[in-house]
């Protein structure tokens, strides 16, 4: 079977900012996405969810130049601002079209 290669780029953030976050990674050119709730502690401890809300989890598959963008938006306009970690991974994906 045909793969091909493309980026998985995943974001863990508070959960207010799920729809901002998804503008942006369209914005960039993600074509689709998943998301989750998700749970976890970091280095700024575990979260009262009760309180503060939950995390959710993005995940994305796009090419290089499209987590490229997406990474350096959430640099220049989430990282000072909110608890958000993001990370990629290379994946070979079938039917690559989908995604690109």
């Amino acid at each position: 079977m045909h793969t091909e290669g493309m980026i998985l780029v995943t974001v863990v953030a508070e959960s207010v900012l799920e729809h901002r976050l998804v503008r942006d990674a369209a914005a960039c050119g993600s074509r689709g996405w998943t998301i989750c709730e998700a749970r976890g502690q970091g280095s700024r401890g575990i979260r009262a969810d009760e309180f503060e809300g939950a995390n959710v989890r993005l995940e994305t598959l796009v090419p290089q130049s499209v987590a490229d963008r997406f990474l350096e938006i959430l640099a220049r306009d989430y990282f000072p601002k909110y608890a958000v970690v993001a990370w990629t991974t290379g994946v070979d994906v079938v039917r690559a079209g989908k995604y690109a």
